[in-house]
């Protein structure tokens, strides 16, 4: 299809194979975001090289090569074959040039032995008498070493856990991050945090407030917020210290001083960076250096909390893999949208366009990357999205990853149906993906559910990044899903199993005037019925048994529960096309932790999925052998992934 220098696509072809051409005052709106003129020449070549080891690269000048650790070889006409993964500078020795090079694995970190099942967890649904009114990450912690010991699960899928802004109202949706480096302190376990134990009495009070949230039928992230935020107040006074808390602000340099200073600017003036003081909209100003200075103790406040979620994130992925949720894009008024502003087309939104299940599309409100600006940076905020987002953690689930190949971008004001194709460097981000995913050995699954246009499924599995299956989608039953491949029954954002077949999901559709695919559903629940062979009068409990019975024959290396369905829950945690509708992302889970890991029906989906994972793990492993290059070490138990300063 056409694209113009700058990536903008004339048309693409929807969910339903028709052709949709962009109308041209979408792409001048699109210019206008990225802010080009389309008769502008290509944007320059920046100087970044991705490359792969062996590659035969020929450089024009003499020039001194620095590598990441810091060591210095001088080349000359040709790059040297051998040379170490990483991040690397280029420098002329005639002139200033410098080119920035990376250089990458040719696939992500595939274990030869994968094969194993897993809970998908909102973390904050799953409420333990301890908690404050959601689950923190000693839930997760105690759910993990659970799941490991007990139901023989290999891996915690959880919702995304980045830090939303520091402000009432806060935000609930965990996919409209402020930013995605840094983790959300709504999920720290108070009691936890060093000097809690001596500061009883003045926690208690605080303490009993958060517990009686636990009564409530849904999250309320604000009286949560204020409540935490006031422990945390009082505990940081009596910080004395600790080498430990030194060395994470070392290792996390200059990234975490930005997040830190945004907080602290965020505490003087609103939640909105867009609507401060004009001398303080951009990270590298002079008014914006002077707070930094004069506020010091309010950003080492900061600093301290994410050190205090990065220790008790670390403890909670001890017992077993935890796979980490990468969101598509991050809140326009954030913490990273403020930092990388320059990179971002703040006059634009992503989304999808219209489909048989969102017949209306869909607008995620998340500002896209510029392509060239990207680029620019030596995607910087790319690597380091993916590299924080990796730390502590097994695995990754990357959300909408065909937004590596191109996202679809809505101008402001206009609604999802008029939008158009944008085109991004996809080989050179998924070889950036590959590398940071070998280095935290981890592997890595890409959300392709929707439209995917031809080329990319092929190009992921070259790239060794499994596909995610969900049964509802499936016209095929589990047993012939790709071996690389998540495979699950629904996600966040469609129905439960409870939901679908009690029929509560699609009235709840009608009646948020949703226009819902209603034959598309139907279908679904006649696939469901003819695959678990039960008749419609058939209870939920045994229609979610039968259903986790068959996907339990899934050859994919990984599979996946939902709690809800463990629960028969009937509400999904998210309805797409509602915001205050619906209880998004604020449903908590019917019974606590001490209860689920009682719960009968939890337990026969635990012992179903172990079953089939064990019975096909040997055929699996020798056709693994065989068809994966294997060139990363063993699973660790514990992972820290390296980190940048930016």
């Amino acid at each position: 299809m056409p694209i113009n220098q700058w990536g903008i696509e004339s048309g693409f072809e929807d969910a339903l194979g028709q052709w949709q051409d962009t109308p041209e005052k979408v792409r001048r709106a699109i210019h206008s975001a990225m802010g080009v003129d389309p008769g502008e020449p290509a944007p320059p070549d920046y100087p970044v090289r991705v490359i792969h080891p062996g590659d035969d690269v020929s450089i024009p000048l003499p020039a001194d090569l620095t590598l990441e650790d810091g060591s210095a070889i001088r080349v000359d006409k040709r790059l040297p074959p051998d040379l170490p993964l990483g991040y690397h500078v280029l420098q002329s020795l005639d002139d200033e040039r410098k080119i920035e090079l990376i250089v990458c694995p040719r696939a992500c970190y595939f274990p030869e032995e994968l094969r194993t099942w897993g809970w998908a967890l909102q973390l904050y649904s799953l409420r333990s008498a301890g908690s404050w009114g959601m689950g923190d990450l000693a839930d997760l912690r105690r759910l993990a070493r659970w799941s490991k010991e007990k139901m023989d699960a290999g891996i915690l899928l959880l919702n995304p856990l980045h830090a939303a802004t520091p402000v009432i109202p806060q935000t609930p949706s965990p996919y409209f991050p402020s930013t995605r480096i840094y983790r959300n302190l709504l999920y720290l376990c108070i009691e936890e945090i060093p000097g809690a134990r001596d500061a009883v009495p003045e926690l208690e009070s605080l303490a009993g407030a958060g517990r009686a949230l636990n009564r409530e039928s849904r999250i309320d992230r604000d009286k949560i917020f204020r409540l935490k935020f006031q422990a945390l107040q009082k505990l940081w006074t009596s910080f004395m210290d600790d080498p430990g808390f030194d060395e994470f602000i070392l290792d996390q340099g200059e990234s975490l001083t930005k997040f830190a200073v945004f907080c602290g600017l965020v505490q003087r003036f609103g939640g909105d960076w867009s609507t401060w003081p004009s001398g303080y909209r951009h990270p590298l100003s002079l008014d914006v250096a002077r707070f930094a200075q004069e506020n010091s103790e309010t950003i080492r406040f900061y600093k301290w909390i994410q050190w205090l979620l990065d220790v008790q994130m670390a403890r909670a992925g001890e017992s077993l893999d935890l796979m980490q949720d990468l969101p598509i894009g991050v809140d326009p008024n954030g913490a990273d949208a403020w930092v990388w502003q320059d990179s971002l087309a703040l006059g634009a939104t992503v989304g999808a366009p219209p489909d048989e299940f969102n017949t209306k599309g869909q607008n995620w409100g998340l500002p896209p990357f510029i392509p060239h600006r990207l680029r620019e940076t030596a995607y910087r905020p790319f690597r380091q999205t993916i590299r924080a987002t990796l730390r502590h953690s097994g695995g990754l689930r990357v959300d909408h990853i065909m937004g590596l190949f191109r996202l679809f971008w809505i101008p402001e004001s206009a609604d999802a149906s008029h939008g158009g194709y944008v085109r991004y460097p996809a080989e050179e981000l998924l070889a950036i993906l590959s590398l940071e995913s070998l280095r935290a050995r981890a592997f890595v699954v890409g959300e392709d559910l929707g439209t995917v246009e031809k080329g990319v499924t092929e190009q992921l599995a070259a790239h060794r990044i499994m596909s995610y299956k969900v049964l509802w989608f499936e016209a095929s039953p589990p047993s012939e899903y790709p071996e690389m491949a998540l495979a699950a029954v629904t996600t966040h954002d469609l129905p439960t199993i409870a939901g679908l077949w009690s029929g509560s999901d699609l009235e709840a559709q009608r009646k948020l005037g949703l226009n819902p695919n209603e034959q598309g559903t139907l279908e679904i629940l006649g696939r469901l019925r003819k695959l678990t062979r039960t008749a419609r009068r058939a209870k939920p409990n045994e229609v979610i048994v039968k259903t986790y019975r068959s996907l339990s024959k899934a050859p994919s290396a990984l599979v996946t529960a939902s709690l809800e369905d463990g629960l028969a829950v009937e509400k999904r945690p998210n309805m797409p096309g509602t915001i205050g509708e619906w209880p998004n992302w604020s449903i908590p889970l019917p019974e606590p932790l001490e209860e689920i890991e009682q719960n009968p029906l939890i337990a026969e989906i635990a012992r179903t999925l172990s079953r089939g994972r064990k019975r096909k793990s040997s055929a699996a492993g020798a056709h693994g052998a065989k068809r994966i290059a294997q060139t990363a070490k063993p699973h660790r138990a514990k992972r820290t992934a390296h980190s940048e300063k930016a």
